[in-house]
């Protein structure tokens, strides 16, 4: 098949995981939020109830900004989407890899958060380690590789239409 541009379902669906990922952010936000006056602040709405949620400002900012700044990525790609030319199973990877890039750094930031950990180093490096920390820095292979495919194919993409251009 001759290389072309994402199909309309494609450049939607990455759409609608971005504005998942910025659900998934309102709602980290929210526990941020809970966290740093510990308690559930909420008035006229119900009243003030106390509560002890996990973790410290950095992990929960990280991970309330990695919804956001991974929901933006997936929608930008959505956007320039027409603009790459690409074969069939490079969209398909290009897709994929977006996907898991957006969600497989998000999910683990909101479990480092909850759990007080980093997810840097297996073992915690030069941080506390433990299973959890060893389990969420493992968990974040797969977005740490399908992002550089990502940006791989984003080149490769633009590369291919510039070459379509100057062809024209």
């Amino acid at each position: 098949m001759a290389a072309q541009s994402f199909a309309e379902r494609d450049r939607v669906l990455l759409v609608a995981n971005g504005i998942g990922l910025w659900i998934t952010a309102v709602l980290v936000g929210w526990m941020y939020m809970f966290m740093l006056l510990g308690e559930i602040e909420l008035f006229p709405l119900i009243p003030s109830i106390d509560v002890q949620i996990p973790g410290e400002a950095r992990g929960w900012n990280m991970a309330h900004l990695e919804g956001v700044t991974n929901g933006l990525l997936l929608m930008a790609i959505a956007a320039i989407a027409p603009l790459l030319v690409l074969g069939a199973r490079q969209r398909r990877w290009l897709f994929w890899s977006a996907v898991v890039t957006g969600w497989g750094f998000t999910v683990p930031a909101w479990a480092n958060a909850l759990a007080g950990t980093r997810g840097l180093a297996f073992d915690g490096g030069p941080f506390e380690g433990g299973i959890a920390n060893s389990v969420i820095y493992l968990s974040g292979w797969p977005p740490v590789l399908a992002v550089h495919l990502v940006f791989a194919l984003l080149v490769l993409g633009v590369i291919q239409k510039l070459k379509s251009l100057a062809d024209a």
